[in-house]
């Protein structure tokens, strides 16, 4: 059974950080790449960020390039999302997910998603 688990999500005032993990089980964690992605209220899922198996070579989008780090420790099993300098405009689900293809940013490179967290910037 894939399971991929979210935590580190809450309410966080602009300008301020949140790290978020992604613990993952029932696949080879280091046979897949890594991305996280984020859903606001009425709007589509977005690609916000990407690891490779290795960790050797990540991707942002640009509304959070410079803000957000993400990073694997593959001994854990874990995947994260640093986020610094919060804006508003970053509230929404966050959603791990894990994908055997590297170098396509969509959600339909990745096979396995988890459930999702809430990330809520107040102004």
């Amino acid at each position: 059974q894939v399971q991929l688990v979210e935590s580190g999500g809450g309410l966080v005032q602009a300008g301020g950080s949140l790290r978020l993990s992604c613990a993952v089980s029932g696949i080879s964690f280091s046979g897949h790449a890594m991305g996280w992605f984020r859903q606001a209220p009425g709007q589509e899922r977005e690609f916000v960020a990407a690891i490779n198996w290795s960790g050797s070579s990540t991707h942002y989008a640009d509304s959070v390039e410079g803000r957000f780090t993400i990073s694997r420790t593959n001994a854990k099993n874990t995947v994260y999302l640093q986020m610094n300098s919060l804006k508003p405009e970053d509230t929404a689900v966050y959603y791990c997910a894990a994908g055997e293809i590297w170098g396509r940013w969509s959600s339909s490179a990745y096979k396995y998603w988890g459930q999702g967290t809430q990330v809520t910037v107040s102004s």
